[in-house]
């Protein structure tokens, strides 16, 4: 099986995060304790489930601070390695959720900085709205939006936000 650091992620997302179940202890725990086992065990090789911690320690370590998020401002361009990774579709998802104020500048530079930091050539929609709910599911204050993007989860076509 070849699994993906987003893999890792989902399979910890969908049976602690969401059960509001917290994971035991800190970093140094989770990387060499019982989650561990669970999830070598699950199938995922432990240098995977290294990269996934790190990749949720650098998300733990870059939200944005409190105050208020910049509005109105500068459109923002995607480049090089960006447009290789995300397509247009992925690209004009965050600009949908951006313009209707389920993100922020700052969210929106923490899913791109997040998604970049994932092993894989491309991400396709269903892999962006992943890591837009975990991004969200850590930013305080976002509860609404995240309860938004979780019923979009479940959906073919992206409801309108009113």
């Amino acid at each position: 099986m070849k699994e993906s650091i987003l893999d890792v992620l989902l399979y910890l997302f969908e049976h602690y995060f969401t059960e509001d179940v917290p994971p035991p202890g800190d970093r140094e725990q989770l990387a060499n304790g019982p989650l561990l086992d669970e999830l070598t065990q699950a199938g995922f090789s432990p240098a995977e489930i290294h990269k996934a911690f790190d990749w949720l320690g650098a998300l733990a370590e870059q939200r944005p601070a409190p105050g208020d998020p910049r509005a109105g401002g500068p459109t923002r361009i995607f480049f090089g390695p960006e447009l290789d990774k995300l397509d247009v579709e992925c690209r004009g998802f965050l600009m949908f959720l951006e313009q209707h104020g389920i993100l922020d500048p700052d969210q929106r530079e923490l899913v791109l900085d997040r998604a970049m930091a994932l092993d894989q050539d491309e991400l396709d929609l269903e892999d962006l709205k992943w890591v837009v709910l975990m991004v969200l599911f850590n930013q305080p204050g976002s509860e609404a939006a995240y309860a938004w993007m979780e019923t979009q989860m479940y959906l073919d076509e992206p409801e309108p936000v009113h």
